[in-house]
């Protein structure tokens, strides 16, 4: 396979492959619309499409010899392109989805475990008195109850962050403008 992106707005991201079964993992046994593209296409055409800015449509032409342009399956890998990302960005949703499902049960222990170092600590307050001990009782507690918040508080502020833009990109991917060229 070799590759290009004509590079710059509004320019192509271009594929050439001597075979059309090139494009696609080889041992994947679906018919072509069904098939899960070849890691190294999928990793080319992500990487260029993330180099567009985001309100521009995405064209993407598949060069091939005209024997294998010709074949019926070349008409239908604008459907497998489209049918593989948006897949993809089911799969983000999904994977976006459970990060949040785990943000939410992470609150809801990092909350409880703050609360309960609050208690401990003043319980600690009424047992060990205001000593330096019991300070460092307290405070080590606080410490703790604040740590077991790390967690929601970075699934939150950060980690969805790169899931929402790569599923934004995959969508966009899966209604690119897809032509298949003679070489």
């Amino acid at each position: 396979m070799h590759a290009r992106a004509a590079g710059g707005a509004g320019r192509p991201i271009e594929i050439k492959v001597r075979e059309i079964g090139r494009l696609f993992h080889a041992l994947d046994p679906l018919p072509f619309r069904e098939r899960d593209l070849d890691s190294a296409v999928e990793d080319y055409v992500v990487g260029w499409a993330r180099e567009l800015p985001g309100d521009q449509s995405i064209e993407i032409i598949v060069h091939l010899p005209r024997e294998e342009a010709d074949r019926d399956e070349a008409g239908e890998i604008a459907d497998a392109i489209h049918n593989y990302f948006a897949y993809r960005s089911q799969v983000t949703q999904s994977e976006l989805k459970e990060l949040f499902r785990i943000g939410r049960a992470s609150v809801l222990i990092g909350v409880t475990v703050l609360a309960t170092c609050f208690l401990l600590g003043g319980i600690a307050d009424v047992l060990v008195g205001q000593s330096r001990f019991g300070r460092f009782i307290n405070e080590s507690l606080v410490i703790v109850g604040w740590v077991a918040n790390w967690r929601p508080i970075q699934i939150f502020l950060y980690d969805w962050w790169p899931l929402a833009r790569r599923r934004a990109l995959f969508d966009r991917l899966a209604t690119a403008r897809v032509r298949v060229a003679p070489a």
